[in-house]
């Protein structure tokens, strides 16, 4: 199981159209979280329509954690995503509410990484990077911290120094496991390896650029039969099975480093 956190250098890349994206086509059930500081719930306005209420998740959470009941509260206001196995825990109402929930993010790590053993993985949406009260425990919880980009120059120019930051902070311990990106609209036009290498971070994967089926995803918008064959829904698939298996991949490189130093040991011993 594992923690994957989404997150722009810039305005408007398609972090949440991707975040939702990607949770329905992940391999098992999933917590989405909106932890974007910015607020407003785009998920519930936009591809819910608004025909869900706003439960105030994140006010009872740290109302919740205030009185020491995080743990037991969290798994009560996750709400299931209708004939999906997405459940999205909501963000706050407005931007006015997150400086309140700076202290809530390091706990909510905690109890999110718990989750893992009751089968979830989970993924964030970190919203856009450098706003005020980011949720940065929730970065350094990730196993992957993916930056979410267009490849046009404006948007590489905007994510090149973040990318450094994150691939810094993923080699001291101090950022998630392992970082890299996500291209949105590759050829459009330079490619998901001109990124990789403007960027100095591996593409994880490329999603196609495809208006018409982002809006079934962003605004709510009747997909039909045609959404589920769509370029963008085919190519989140790919982008998800991607994911999973750089995380396995990464996590038994991980125990098998731990297994030799504890060979080396019994023997030095």
């Amino acid at each position: 199981m594992a923690v994957i956190v989404l997150a722009s250098a810039s305005g408007a890349p398609g972090v949440t159209t991707t975040g939702l994206g990607l949770a329905m086509c992940w391999p098992r059930p999933v917590v989405l979280v909106d932890a974007d500081p910015v607020g407003g719930s785009a998920i519930l306005a936009g591809y819910l329509q608004g025909t869900v209420v706003h439960n105030d998740a994140m006010v009872q959470l740290v109302l919740a954690h205030r009185d020491g009941q995080l743990a037991g509260v969290l798994p009560n206001v996750l709400m299931p995503l209708p004939d999906t196995s997405v459940v999205l825990l909501p963000g706050a109402r407005s931007h006015a509410q997150a400086a309140g929930l700076v202290d809530v993010w390091a706990p909510l790590a905690v109890e999110l990484r718990g989750l893992e053993r009751n089968g979830l993985d989970v993924i964030v949406d970190a919203g856009r990077l450098g706003m005020a009260h980011s949720p940065t425990p929730l970065v350094a919880a990730a196993d992957v911290g993916l930056l979410v980009t267009g490849s046009g120059l404006s948007a590489l120019a905007g994510a090149r120094q973040w990318a450094v930051s994150w691939s810094a902070a993923a080699k001291d311990g101090s950022g998630a496991l392992s970082a890299g990106c996500v291209v949105v609209g590759e050829g459009r036009p330079y490619s998901g390896r001109d990124v990789a290498r403007t960027l100095g971070l591996p593409v994880f994967g490329t999603l196609s650029w495809d208006p018409d089926a982002a809006a079934v995803l962003s605004a709510g918008r009747a997909g039909g039969r045609k959404f589920g064959t769509s370029r963008l829904v085919r190519s989140l698939a790919s982008v998800a099975a991607a994911i999973d298996q750089q995380i396995s991949a990464a996590r038994q490189e991980t125990a098998l480093r731990h297994e030799t130093s504890a060979r080396q040991e019994v023997v030095t011993l």
